[in-house]
């Protein structure tokens, strides 16, 4: 090995060292911060990237060029996560320090409370992380899964550290907040105790997520199909609906090699016409304490396939009561506003509000989003799922389709919907939106 290769090597681990000791302790090392701070100088980067109280944002305001840098930092070219390098080169030094710097700034989140231009700060910060993975900013939290539940959860302790209340009497304050799952759970849970400023600030932030969040999901959605092709509906014969690739196969036997001519004796046309019969979607979802994030993302959810046509939605959230908010479900705004989050839970209430709704259960999807923790319920509300599930009903139970990828379904109802042939569904909503589509397309 070289002596340029080892001493690449030697800055390389001097600054991950310098990464996990301020990782675990808040206080410097002054023999690592001064050895790290010559090796960044060296490399012609900023000094900034050594202080994880400057923003990745401010970084790049001030050297632009860092940011093609930073984005997709950890990935490889075909998109997946990179891995270490056998032998490091400068090139490999420069990408430890801008690593270094991601990892501090999101990891590294100290103790004590929290202000809004320090969750705003995070969340920026946590953004470029994601970017670096070839994320959009804010993804991973959305999808969940190991890194994206971590996230998230930082995310959580940020927000539960502020005080949240005082932030949003102040206008300026709230204005720096940026929604988040966290953020809106806190906001759903303690509506009741803003008013004034305070609340019209929380309806504000609240809307504004549920639009963004309405968009991805619409994304996803907007290629559904409702309904199947009717064969018993003779095709229009207008030109629109003329199948020519068919019309010349079936007229092959009608060419002649000597006028260089097909003669078409038939014409054949596409079947268009679909079944008018529309499907009707009933969504039952757990609003208890531990079913935040579903009760936010399937509300909004029910709304979008509200708006496709032939699809009839309605909506039912449950704690110890049963609501049926069919009414608002094309606002998920409005159907938020009016959910208590918390509390125990009766899923037999729910069902003797969501049975009546079952008109045509040939035509009729149930999804029941819960963690399924009944207790001494269990039996009577398994016998009522049992009972819709076998008059036709394509049931579909959910456990969980939350933006940290955390999730407990009861395992004595995981193992009996697996015997009735209705696995749960779990992990990212994009599972749900999958099920449903292939139901209504």
């Amino acid at each position: 090995m070289t002596e340029t290769v080892r001493n690449d090597e030697n800055r390389r681990q001097l600054l991950y060292w310098r990464l996990l000791a301020r990782l675990f302790s808040p206080d410097e090392q002054p023999a690592l911060e001064s050895a790290s701070m010559a090796v960044v100088e060296d490399l012609g980067l900023p000094a900034a990237l050594l202080d994880p109280t400057v923003s990745v944002d401010t970084v790049v305001q001030r050297f632009p060029a860092l940011a093609d840098e930073l984005r997709g930092l950890l990935t490889t070219s075909d998109g997946e996560p990179a891995a270490g390098p056998a032998r490091p080169g400068e090139a490999e030094v420069r990408r430890a320090a801008l690593v270094s710097k991601l990892l501090l700034n999101v990891f590294a989140t100290g103790s004590g409370s929290v202000s809004a231009g320090q969750l705003a700060r995070w969340q920026s910060d946590a953004g470029w992380f994601e970017q670096a993975l070839g994320a959009a900013p804010g993804e991973l939290r959305r999808q969940g899964g190991e890194l994206g539940g971590t996230l998230a959860g930082l995310e959580g302790d940020l927000v539960r550290r502020m005080h949240l209340r005082e932030v949003l009497a102040d206008p300026k304050l709230a204005s720096r907040l940026t929604p988040s799952m966290s953020l809106i759970e806190q906001l759903l849970r303690d509506k009741a105790n803003l008013s004034g400023v305070a609340l019209a600030n929380a309806k504000a932030l609240i809307r504004r997520y549920v639009d963004e969040v309405a968009e991805v999901l619409r994304t996803q959605v907007e290629q559904t199909s409702v309904g199947t092709v009717d064969r018993s509906v003779p095709p229009k014969r207008v030109f629109r609906n003329l199948d020519l690739d068919r019309t010349i196969w079936q007229n092959l036997t009608n060419w002649s090699p000597a006028d260089q001519r097909l003669y078409v004796d038939r014409l054949y046309y596409r079947q268009t016409a679909r079944r008018t019969t529309p499907a009707r979607l009933i969504v039952v979802v757990d609003q208890s304490g531990s079913m935040v994030d579903s009760m936010v993302n399937c509300t909004i959810l029910a709304s979008i396939f509200a708006g496709l046509p032939k699809v009839d939605v309605h909506l039912i959230a449950y704690d110890t009561r049963a609501l049926d908010l069919t009414p608002w479900v094309h606002d998920p705004f409005e159907v938020l506003l009016r959910t208590n989050l918390g509390g125990g839970n009766d899923g037999p209430v729910a069902m003797a509000m969501a049975r009546p709704k079952i008109v045509e259960p040939r035509n009729t999807v149930l999804v029941w989003i819960s963690d399924f923790y009944e207790f001494d319920r269990s039996q009577p509300l398994f016998d009522g799922i049992e009972a819709v599930h076998r008059s036709g009903v394509r049931f579909i139970p959910v456990g969980s389709v939350n933006s940290s990828g955390q999730q407990s379904v009861n395992p004595w109802f995981r193992q009996r919907f697996k015997d009735l042939g209705t696995p749960v569904v779990s992990g990212h909503i994009r599972k749900l939106v999958f099920e449903l589509k292939s139901f209504l397309a």
